[in-house]
């Protein structure tokens, strides 16, 4: 056989709603700034650079200079030309956004920041924010510090501890980002937030992001999304140079191969519907500012790319990947090379650092820190770091041109207003959800028909909560499942509402999401966005086997940004509620690969307190109660029909004290001798134990205490008081602890060695369990009705 004979054939796209352009011809047509501004400009990415430079030399072996650079020109084009918000008022919805979805440039971030706020006090100190709003130079001192940071100039200035990689602890930013690929679709939910909120004159988000950091799977999910969903506000602002940490060859280039990828931003946004304008040189400001003026104008509904080639660490002295997360070393012969273009230009010698003998070093500070304990060599670095950013503000200071850049940032003020955006009609009122009398975690809603005896499954009975709470909203509620949404129940978040999946100019009022179909990597750290932005609560759905781990790290960056948030100006934790669908055995006709016990494990306790919220309703008269006490959750929900329990019939507790988090489900009579406590976890163990162990258990005369589980973290939300008055921490040394979940998530409750050893948990027989109906995977775990009656009757003989 001879293939040498079949030709190939050309292989091209059918058809696309976004559009290719190349910067040099929209540059014939569009010139936005003049040469003795793109001067200026080059003046001011020169200080830029020098900061950035200066940043790493005092927190060395930290940071990442050559990206910080490679990307500055396109990011002050952004700051200063494109981009409309209100410089006083960071925490303005109505602004827009600029996000570092390549977290690792936070040296950039800070500096370009630090910067523009300099700028404003040189030129225009009138127009300065609080404190609090504002980041100064002074806080550069904290670059990469803990706030428990002691060195004297620290303390002095009350400089913010600046985290490694960019939290909303700094002003004017939203999202916590960094972790591999999450700040994309982090970034592209804070823009269907605004796009949902203010409709089609929605707040622009511009995102900053490299080629290396669009190689992780769920950028390209995320990518899916936004084209799919027509978010126009988007415009992703890609730092094209080639260069990782480990490569300086990320993309195929020509006819030469990758080494990691085979294609380049330009093609993969364009598969992706995106509008992708390419500048062949990002060091050239009137390209850029053009490039830049005509995305914020295309106006065919496409979100849009801008590709800059670039060069990492553009006249840093250390070029391509050796300066991505490394740099010249501490006050060396290449740093103060570095900083001799910026010493000519503008006639100034940077400080040297000189190391003193300590005794002289605490002869000049000691006073300041009596009490210091740390390296007093820091001291005297941290006096010279503080000495080389005031040369800075001098130069700043006697460039009176520089003011030009004051007067950029009050003209986006000006045109931010003149935009007069205002929310769509019949928009989200989220804030409902909080002052409405009908949300009340006591009261069931009659609607929701969660009455006794009904069959329904308790993620249906979420789902339908979910969209009782979206109609008092008027769609406050996002909801997406990983082509799941009739199995998970989160199609019920949508009923009421417009049909079909959101299109945010074809269908803007649906309340239902696709998110690149099974994704849900791309669709924890969206939502996670949308939440941030504060106008929507999203909802992710999954198998728990798979979204407990999948949006685990999205999960914890949101976490840790809006602990950032609350703690920097106050206010709420915004939610985002994960949804661990079809969770425990009762999957059993999936397989062990489906019917996970581990989930809860991944999530419990693993977050600081309040932050996440797990949720383990055993029955679905519990769902009402639980989500309304909780509000930033993950509840684990299984797949079958279940009863809605008659529980006074059954003389259960109500499902209302279930918001307590652990509760005494089934009181033993305190007349009779009790002979032991039960300490239950998960649904379909507490149904086993329920309607077949405890009958049998009654009918034998024994007398039990059995406190079920529903919320971990709830229950440690309670006042001390209250939680040793449910849960003394004797009954905790003598319970019998069952769980359909795994061992570690009943040490909370089971406290002595000897009855840890006697947990009834799914992977005591020492294997995964197979396949097959909930009955008879519940049988092989000895989980079943029948197996718990009878390690019951030994846990009570064993007491005697």
């Amino acid at each position: 056989m001879d293939i040498t004979k079949i030709k190939p054939e050309v292989f091209k796209f059918g058809p696309r709603r976004g559009q290719y352009f190349d910067a040099n011809e929209i540059l014939k047509n569009l010139e936005i700034i003049s040469d003795d501004e793109a001067k200026l400009f080059g003046k001011l990415d020169l200080i830029y650079r020098t900061l950035c430079g200066i940043l790493y030399n005092f927190v060395p072996t930290s940071g990442h200079p050559g990206g910080s650079i490679s990307s500055g020109r396109f990011v002050q084009s952004v700051i200063y030309k494109t981009a409309d918000y209100d410089f006083k008022n960071p925490t303005s919805d109505k602004n827009d956004m600029v996000v570092y979805a390549a977290g690792h440039k936070a040296m950039g971030l800070y500096s370009m920041y630090a910067l523009r706020n300099e700028l404003v006090r040189a030129f225009k100190p009138g127009e300065l924010p609080c404190e609090k709003d504002q980041m100064r130079f002074e806080d550069l001192l904290g670059f990469r510090r803990n706030p428990v940071n002691d060195t004297p100039l620290f303390l002095k200035f009350n400089s913010k501890a600046l985290d490694g990689h960019p939290t909303p602890e700094t002003p004017f930013v939203k999202v916590a980002t960094g972790a591999s690929g999450v700040g994309v679709p982090a970034s592209f939910g804070l823009a269907l937030g605004a796009i949902d909120y203010y409709g089609q004159n929605a707040p622009k988000v511009h995102l900053v992001e490299g080629e290396g950091g669009m190689t992780p799977g769920r950028v390209a999910e995320a990518f899916a999304a936004a084209s799919s969903m027509r978010l126009h506000n988007v415009i992703i602002h890609i730092d094209f140079n080639q260069a990782s940490i480990d490569s300086n060859k990320v993309c195929r280039e020509g006819d030469s191969k990758g080494d990691y990828v085979q294609w380049n931003p330009l093609e993969l946004a364009y598969l992706h519907d995106f509008n992708v304008i390419y500048v062949d040189d990002g060091t050239n400001f009137s390209k850029v500012t053009a490039a830049q003026a005509f995305a914020k104008n295309l106006s065919n509904g496409q979100p849009t790319a801008i590709v800059y080639r670039t060069t990492k660490g553009w006249k840093y002295g250390i070029e391509g990947k050796g300066s991505h997360g490394a740099g010249h070393k501490f006050c060396s012969e290449g740093y103060y090379k570095f900083l001799e273009e910026f010493e000519t230009a503008f006639g100034v010698k940077a400080p040297r650092f000189e190391q003193k003998p300590i005794s002289e070093i605490k002869n000049e500070f000691g006073m300041m820190i009596p009490n210091f304990s740390g390296d007093w060599t820091s001291v005297a670095i941290e006096k010279t770091y503080w000495d080389t950013i005031t040369m800075v503000r001098n130069v700043i200071e006697n460039n009176k041109d520089l003011a030009y850049f004051a007067d950029a940032i009050m003209d986006s003020g000006k045109r931010l207003i003149s935009i007069g955006r205002t929310p769509r009609e019949n928009h989200t009122e989220l804030e409902k959800l909080y002052t409405d009398n009908k949300v009340d975690a006591n009261k069931t809603p009659e609607e929701l028909n969660l009455k006794p005896g009904a069959t329904t499954t308790i993620r249906a009975a979420l789902g339908s909560s979910l969209g009782y709470l979206n109609k008092i909203t008027n769609g406050a509620i996002l909801g997406v499942a990983a082509d799941l949404l009739g199995s998970t129940s989160v199609n019920l978040v949508g009923e009421g509402f417009q049909q079909g999946f959101f299109d945010s100019i074809d269908n803007p009022y649906s309340r239902i999401l696709t998110i690149g179909g099974i994704c849900e990597d791309a669709m924890g750290a969206m939502m996670a966005g949308l939440g941030a932005y504060g106008r929507n609560i999203g909802v992710s759905s999954s198998y728990g086997a798979f979204i407990s781990a999948m949006e685990h790290t999205a999960a914890r960056l949101h976490g840790i940004g809006e602990q950032g948030k609350v703690h920097h100006y106050g206010g709420h934790y915004n939610a985002w509620i994960l949804i661990n669908a079809h969770a425990g055995l009762k999957t059993g006709e999936d397989g062990p690969t489906h019917a996970d016990p581990q989930c809860l494990q991944l999530l419990e306790g693993n977050f600081p307190l309040g932050v996440m919220i797990t949720l383990t309703p055993w029955e679905p008269g519990e769902v009402w109660s639980l989500l309304i006490a909780a509000l930033i959750v993950s509840p684990f929900v299984t797949r079958p029909n279940e009863v809605i329990a008659d529980r006074k019939a059954m003389n259960l507790a109500p499902a209302e004290d279930a918001v307590k988090g652990l509760y005494l489900l089934r009181k033993a009579d305190k007349s009779k001798k009790v002979d032991g406590t039960i300490v239950l976890q998960e649904s379909g163990v507490t149904i086993e134990f329920i309607t077949k162990a405890l009958p049998k258990l009654d009918k034998d005369g024994y007398n039990l205490d059995v406190f079920y589980v529903s919320s971990a973290e709830l229950f440690e939300l309670l006042p001390e008081g209250e939680r040793l008055a449910i849960y003394p921490p004797e009954t905790g040394e003598k319970a019998l602890g069952i769980t359909g979940f795994t061992l570690p998530t009943m040490y909370k409750w089971i406290t002595s060695n000897d009855m840890r050893k006697k947990i009834l948990h799914p992977f005591r027989g020492g294997v995964y369990l197979g396949s097959g109906n909930a009955d008879s995977v519940l049988k092989q775990a000895g989980l079943d009705g029948e197996g718990i009656y009878e390690e019951v009757k030994k846990y009570i003989a064993g007491k005697k």
